[in-house]
């Protein structure tokens, strides 16, 4: 296999801010950083951001015309802030309380628009703000926590127990046969015609290629062989997953799909999702998706 996902496409694994752990628990440093005219706050509604009117880029204020809400601190910007303050420009967000009206928008909205820091900035809080709306009392002792570390960490009044937010790794693998076709499935909830790269969540001491042979063999009945090659990965925040890519080459090649999660998988060429494509009767993952990067290193070009 010679495949690879192209160099800087996914899309949500952009990031330029310096996430600045170390000035978490540096309140006064935070408290000026607040205070100043140059730092940027944006606002978060559930999983959905704040937005420009155009719904071309984040809508960042200054911390005097931020909402009410939980401040989180997403970290320092030391390119374009650079020479605003010493450390260069902070960023903000407020996780508000309530439904996001039509000045919000999604991940899969908006996050193809969005330059390299912004949607760093987006996927960083609003995998925060999914962790502290199901995370709010203690799973040792039922008290509720109290955020500390600016939002990245909570704590318990009652036992002392820290606890951090959580990233849940999955795999998601384009799988080749002998004659280098590509094995894609339709999830049973997904519309007629859309197809993807199968993929599921890494379990308890389970190796990603583990996963990945386990993964295949569940949903579509092939066997996956001893080459499994890593890709890349992404974040998806919705709600706290961390996509791990790979190429893997089958060594058995019938399929049997589950019918629980699968309805259907089936082995295709490039010039079968091409000429499918083409006639309208196939859609693939949306642009913003290592699945979509996945099957484009394969395919050998983009598929629009």
């Amino acid at each position: 296999m010679a495949y690879s996902i192209a160099p800087g496409s996914l899309t949500l694994s952009r990031s330029v801010l310096d996430r600045a752990a170390d000035r978490r628990r540096d309140n006064d440093w935070l408290e000026k950083a607040w205070g100043s005219t140059d730092t940027q706050v944006v606002a978060v509604a559930g999983d959905r951001i704040q937005v420009t009117d155009d719904r071309s880029a984040l809508r960042f204020v200054p911390p005097s015309e931020a909402p009410d809400g939980l401040r989180v601190f997403l970290g320092i910007d030391r390119v374009s802030g650079a020479g605003m303050t010493a450390d260069g420009r902070a960023v903000f967000a407020v996780l508000v309380d309530g439904e996001a009206d039509e000045s919000y928008a999604g991940l899969r909205e908006i996050g193809g628009v969005l330059d390299d820091r912004e949607a760093g900035a987006a996927v960083h809080v609003i995998g925060l703000a999914n962790w502290h709306a199901v995370h709010t009392h203690c799973a040792n002792c039922g008290e509720h926590t109290e955020v500390v570390e600016e939002g990245h960490v909570r704590h318990c009044p009652n036992c002392g127990a820290s606890h951090f937010p959580r990233t849940d790794p999955a795999i998601i693998v384009l799988v080749t046969d002998d004659q280098d076709r590509a094995l894609l499935g339709r999830n049973q909830a997904w519309p007629e015609g859309q197809y993807s790269t199968l993929a599921g969540f890494v379990e308890p001491g389970e190796s990603l290629e583990g996963a990945v042979r386990r993964e295949v063999l569940e949903e579509s009945g092939v066997i996956v062989g001893p080459e499994v090659l890593y890709a890349g990965s992404q974040p998806w925040p919705l709600p706290a997953s961390l996509m791990l890519g790979f190429y893997a080459k089958a060594t058995g090649f019938d399929i049997e799909v589950d019918g629980d999660e699968i309805s259907d998988a089936r082995w295709f060429t490039r010039e079968d999702l091409r000429a499918l494509i083409e006639a309208g009767t196939m859609r693939l993952p949306g642009a913003i998706s290592i699945s979509r990067r996945l099957i484009e290193g394969w395919y050998g070009e983009s598929l629009g």
